[in-house]
């Protein structure tokens, strides 16, 4: 083989690899999104419009590092796209809670050891709750406050390294559930995760995304 051949082959594969990435990354848009997306662990099914998608997750998936180092997992689908430094990510979260844990969430990730997801999920008691896991290393699993509904508005900001979580019920006003910071070094995630850990499957609806590259300056308002 020629060095003329030689060169010309080694720029055809790595033009073929940056293709192949830029296909992964942007193998999904949704116009509330002003960057491309991917998947992290596929959906069983997946469907999306403007400013919403739904996302079934199959049997037997989670995101957890239990503090007792006796289930550690991280095969739930996610779909996640590289946001930037600072923004406010806002959607509604819904489905049914059939099975214990069910759930979906809102995912903050900078790599298998520190992420945060912030879950709407069917926790022991059967109750519908709003629950926050910041991971550092182990999950720190906070429960919150339980709702009536199927259906929660959620809002995470962040600013720099500090990241605050809202929930609310109308998607314009909001209550802070978490403040704390997670420092997340260039190149980090945000995205949509949906999770069925002891069932077979778990539909989650993501409605209302909004997303805005700000830094808020209330973490109170989140404004």
């Amino acid at each position: 083989m020629s060095k003329r051949t030689s060169a010309t082959c080694f720029l055809l594969f790595n033009l073929l690899l940056c293709t192949e990435a830029k296909a992964q990354t942007d193998s999904v848009r949704i116009k509330s999104i002003p960057h491309g997306m991917f998947w992290e662990n596929r959906a069983q099914k997946f469907s999306a419009t403007d400013h919403g998608m739904v996302m079934v997750a199959g049997g037997k998936t989670d995101m957890f590092r239990d503090p007792n180092v006796t289930y550690n997992t991280d095969n739930a689908p996610k779909l996640m796209f590289r946001p930037d430094e600072n923004f406010v990510l806002t959607a509604s979260v819904e489905h049914s809670f059939e099975n214990k844990w069910d759930g979906g969430a809102i995912v903050i990730k900078g790599d298998s050891l520190n992420w945060v997801k912030f879950c709407f999920e069917k926790d022991y008691t059967g109750a519908r709750r709003v629950v926050s896991v910041v991971t550092k290393n182990i999950s720190d699993d906070c429960n919150s406050v339980s709702l009536k509904t199927n259906k929660v508005f959620y809002k995470i900001a962040k600013a720099d390294n500090v990241i605050t979580l809202y929930y609310g019920n109308d998607g314009k006003n909001w209550f802070l559930v978490r403040h704390f910071q997670l420092d997340l070094k260039p190149g980090f995630e945000a995205g949509f995760l949906s999770q069925s850990p002891t069932g077979k499957s778990c539909t989650v609806k993501f409605a209302d995304i909004s997303y805005s590259s700000h830094k808020i300056k209330d973490p109170y308002t989140g404004e």
